[in-house]
């Protein structure tokens, strides 16, 4: 399940590949002689790939030399003419690594989207597809288009996806040489392929290479984010109303208590007991009150745990949840199984539409379907030890074109909140006053509304990023460089968008902002992970300009209170107040340090899920292949095998073809509905084993023990239901019938994202059975 790594090429040799790229000179030849140069090169490129179809051609030195360091100067000398840029050698290095499948981390502005297309022009040349993931869909369209003129010149072509396009139009669009996409509507494509009842209808070829930008947020952050293809039920369950009130008169620390990071909930033996009488249910954790236990934890988890306007806020109705990165609204997300009903249900919400999980993947397992893949951002070395422990890939640190002269002040620190934006005014309005820019990340949107009118109010006319889609968004913050700007965002806003001082075209105004200092950007808190602090901190310093970045936090920020900063600041702080920053090394190096306890946590958590996911997808591969097959006609049906005599009886009444049809929609239905089944099972094992300690057991162990000896009796139970369904099936039936039968892919489905999570992990099921 691990993301494959190439081999061979050491990374020390790169530098020398880059000196032999810039050694071939094409400058002198015409558009139509530097085309025919190119019909050359792929007439003996394809040659060598048909003469050595069975060898790892990518350990071979005659293709590194000869190939590898033509296609880059051939494309080097494209980039010249089509975009009128002649690209740096840290692009060059960045697309060497990229090939050799290394996560390469190279500085923000430093032009990753060019570097992207050098390995994707020699992957793409071998004929089978190359996958760009971005981090959304305008970057996909832009970069797609941007890029298109370089593809053209090599006889490729570029598309993308983006979230309104129908089947045919994605179809298309994977169809082309190289497709620009997020991973998300890859992953639901993919999911939707794997639930159709003609093969015509799926729109993915088979995976060959994915090139990954903004490779921290996506296989980190984003990494075990399940994305979920659904359809409607006819019943659901409702969470029974005395549970409510039995909720609302817990008491925490004596009926419950949560972790001491309040990440977990878990109901106390007094509590327990609590419940038990309340409800008469007996013991609350035999097997008959696993419903009613899940119930309970769900309310606990919703009503302890997840805070309005910080994880969510209420909109028409509607709980929207809030992404956690980039403090704005998460597009098509949910919570997990039962724990958005539990929401809802706390706040008087009709439960959104009954729904059955059809199909579900974690976005680390989809990427993992890829057999070539590689990684680019801006800050990949900070999370180096996770990179290569989970995914088995090497980061490459290449240096920018020019020395980052940017200056990183050290945090500014405040007792609490109101002294620290007191502050952060302060600063800004002495910086405003000589026409300095001003880029100021938040944590969330209304602390950016917050800020905003505080500024105001101080006479500076601020712009509040909360776009209402990226396109919109990215405009804005392009112009965060302009003389006297001050622009107020959450820290994720506007990835993938660089701030060029002065504006796009206004050479005098850039001189203007570099000699007052370049951009200023100012970091309202720390966030629990570095590698975000440091994503906000690289918008000042593009490509050698000058710019400087500073944290302004305080001790009630939620990080420090929510791990326990008290616990470890000498005692003059605790409750005291000033106006002042507080000039203390030591606490600085506190702060530091549960930042970095925080991203350990974090990584834990991250390893955690993905315990529970390996066996699942193990299963869910093992499976879909057994589908695949009956999909494609490769297997006998059933009923040829074990009931032969009928299957020959239906052959000469409705014809061969018509009886193999109607049998290969059965099984296809009937396999569905026993892996529909299987999944709602694993989700409720793996809430049930998540609400009570284990004791001495894993819950993982335990999980995994349920779940594979439910999966060994699934083929037993896929024989008989279709055995059972063609003995019953009126074969005279016409294509219409059989799809009002539900014998066709769904077409009342939707797809989402599930903010996964671990729920207390204090006890389990099995300690008092």
């Amino acid at each position: 399940m691990f993301l494959k790594r190439k081999k061979g090429i050491k990374p020390a040799q790169y530098k020398v590949l880059v000196n032999i790229i810039n050694e071939k000179d094409f400058t002198i030849l015409s558009d139509s002689e530097l085309k025919q140069l190119i019909n050359n090169f792929k007439k003996n490129y394809f040659q060598y790939l048909d003469n050595n179809n069975n060898s790892n051609i990518r350990d071979n030195e005659r293709f590194v030399n000869e190939y590898m360091t033509e296609c880059y100067a051939i494309t080097k000398e494209i980039c010249r003419r089509v975009l009128c840029v002649d690209p740096y050698d840290s692009q060059l290095l960045t697309g060497i690594a990229l090939y050799f499948g290394k996560i390469a981390e190279l500085p923000t502005g430093e032009g990753k989207t060019l570097a992207a297309v050098f390995p994707a022009v020699l992957n793409a040349l071998m004929g089978k597809g190359v996958h760009v993931f971005t981090f959304n869909d305008y970057l996909a369209k832009r970069d797609a288009q941007w890029m298109q003129g370089i593809y053209e010149f090599w006889g490729l072509k570029a598309s993308y996806i983006q979230e309104s396009m129908d089947r045919l139009q994605r179809r298309n669009a994977y169809l082309a040489d190289i497709t620009y996409v997020t991973p998300k509507e890859a992953g639901f494509d993919y999911l939707r392929d794997s639930i159709v009842y003609d093969k015509n209808e799926i729109v993915h070829r088979p995976f060959n290479c994915v090139i990954v930008d903004e490779a921290d947020a996506i296989l980190i952050d984003e990494a075990r984010t399940p994305l979920v293809i659904a359809g409607s039920i006819g019943t659901q369950h409702q969470i029974d109303n005395r549970l409510l009130e039995l909720v609302g008169l817990l008491r925490r620390n004596i009926d419950y208590m949560t972790d001491e990071n309040s990440r977990n909930v878990y109901l106390t033996e007094k509590g327990s007991s609590v419940v038990e009488n309340y409800l008469g249910c007996g013991n609350l954790y035999s097997r008959r009150n696993v419903e009613t236990l899940t119930d309970i934890n769900n309310l606990l988890h919703a009503k302890v745990l997840l805070k309005q306007d910080i994880d969510y806020i209420l909109k028409d109705g509607q709980i929207e949840i809030i992404d956690e990165f980039t403090g704005r609204v998460a597009d098509r997300r949910k919570w997990d199984y039962g724990l958005q009903m539990a929401l809802e249900a706390l706040h008087g919400i009709k439960c959104t539409a009954s729904n059955r999980i059809l199909g579900k993947i974690s976005i680390q397992n989809f990427i993992s379907l890829y057999p070539e893949i590689s990684g680019m951002t801006a800050t990949a070395k900070s999370s180096e030890d996770e990179f290569r422990s989970t995914y088995k890939h090497d980061v490459y640190v290449v240096l920018p074109n020019k020395k980052c002269i940017r200056i990183d002040y050290d945090d500014y620190v405040f007792t609490h909140k109101e002294a620290k934006y007191n502050a952060v005014v302060k600063e800004v309005c002495t910086s405003h006053n000589i026409g300095r820019p001003v880029l100021i990340g938040t944590s969330s949107i209304k602390e950016s509304e917050m800020l905003a009118a505080m500024l105001k109010q101080q006479g500076i006319e601020c712009v509040v990023l909360n776009a209402k889609n990226d396109e919109e968004e990215a405009k804005i913050i392009a112009l965060a460089g302009r003389f006297g700007a001050v622009t107020v965002s959450t820290n994720m806003a506007g990835r993938g968008v660089d701030i060029k001082l002065g504006g796009e075209d206004s050479p005098e105004e850039r001189k203007m902002v570099l000699e007052l200092g370049g951009l200023y950007v100012i970091g309202i808190s720390r966030n629990e992970c570095v590698r975000i602090d440091n994503q906000l901190r690289g918008r000042a310093g593009r490509q050698g300009d000058p710019g400087s970045s500073r944290f302004f936090i305080s001790l009630e920020d939620d990080l420090l209170v929510q791990f326990g900063l008290k616990k470890v600041i000498p005692s003059k702080y605790l409750g005291f107040r000033q106006e002042e920053r507080i000039d203390d090394s030591k606490l600085l190096s506190l702060i530091g340090h549960i930042q970095r306890v925080v991203n350990g946590q974090n990584f834990e958590i991250r390893k955690t899920l993905g315990r529970y996911s390996y066996l699942l997808e193990w299963q869910r591969r093992t499976f879909f292949k057994s589908r695949f097959e009956v999909l494609s006609c490769n297997v006998p049906g059933i009923l040829s095998i074990e009931k032969n005599e009928l299957y020959n009886e239906l052959c000469s009444k409705y014809g061969k073809d018509r009886v193999d049809e109607i049998q290969r929609k059965i099984s296809l239905n009937c396999m569905d509905e026993v892996w529909y089944d299987f999944l709602e099972y694993c989700e409720n094992i793996k809430e049930g084993i998540n609400l009570v300690s284990a004791g001495r057991k894993d819950p993982v162990d335990e999980f995994n023990r349920l779940s594979i000896n439910k999966f060994e009796q699934l083929r037993e139970e896929v024989d008989e239901k279709i055995l059972h369904t063609l003995e019953n099936t009126d074969f005279s039936m016409n294509d219409s019938e059989l799809a009002d039968k539900g014998l066709q892919t769904p077409s009342a489905t939707w797809t989402y994202i599930i903010n996964d999570s671990i729920k207390v992990k204090n006890f389990s099921i099995f300690s008092r059975l």
